[in-house]
């Protein structure tokens, strides 16, 4: 299926944002998206890392007679998580494309560092157009440094609130088991019945006694 460059150029400007796209970025993916593209339809739906539906000939092992085939890639629905954008990615991949993220260390670090001419699918080029966006993104924002004894501070005060929301925690159930089987009807009753047995005890002790 052969599709225009400058509708998938539409598409993706629509997708990512007109208003925040920069014009580098822009110009960037102008000059990488081609007039017109031979991709398979479900290849702009995933990232395939070039991997496409490949004909030859089956030649028979008796006569050698050819008869037209093709190969098709190994395509996976996987779903591998962005740490840029603290979120997983639901994607449809082939298995060399899961090397190459693998190879490179990650989702975000693949599409950075693969070039858009490689990346000949719109979802490609979507998702490499948004890590680039973010990046700048997190470039302008400034950035805070703690000293050691701020960052220990942190880390006890965090540690003291998980301890306080586990005690807040077991109360509550505590509480509830207490309302649902009547712990406090319960401990009354046994109150009393430990009070009855301590009196008869002290009976049969003064009974022993003097028959003693």
């Amino acid at each position: 299926m052969a599709f225009r460059g400058k509708e998938m150029m539409k598409k993706l400007v629509k997708k990512v944002g007109a208003e925040t796209l920069t014009p580098e970025l822009k110009e960037k993916l102008k000059a990488c998206v081609p007039d017109s593209k031979v991709v398979m339809g479900r290849a702009k739906r995933g990232l395939y890392a070039g991997r496409h539906i490949q004909y030859g000939n089956r030649v028979s092992e008796d006569g050698g007679n050819k008869s037209r085939r093709c190969w098709k890639p190994n395509v996976q629905e996987k779903r591998l998580f962005s740490y840029i954008f603290d979120r997983h990615i639901k994607v449809k991949v082939t298995t060399h494309a899961l090397r190459c993220i693998d190879k490179a260390g990650g989702i975000d670090e693949y599409l950075l560092k693969t070039p858009h001419q490689k990346m000949d699918t719109e979802m490609g080029l979507f998702w490499k157009t948004k890590v680039e966006q973010r990046y700048a993104e997190l470039g302008q924002m400034e950035v805070a440094f703690f000293t050691p004894e701020d960052e220990a501070k942190f880390e006890q005060g965090f540690k003291d609130l998980n301890i306080a929301k586990k005690e807040a925690r077991r109360e509550a159930r505590k509480e509830a088991r207490r309302k649902m089987y009547g712990g406090e009807e319960k401990g009354e009753e046994e109150a009393s019945i430990e009070a009855a047995g301590s009196e008869s005890h002290q009976d049969d002790h003064g009974w022993l006694e003097a028959n003693a």
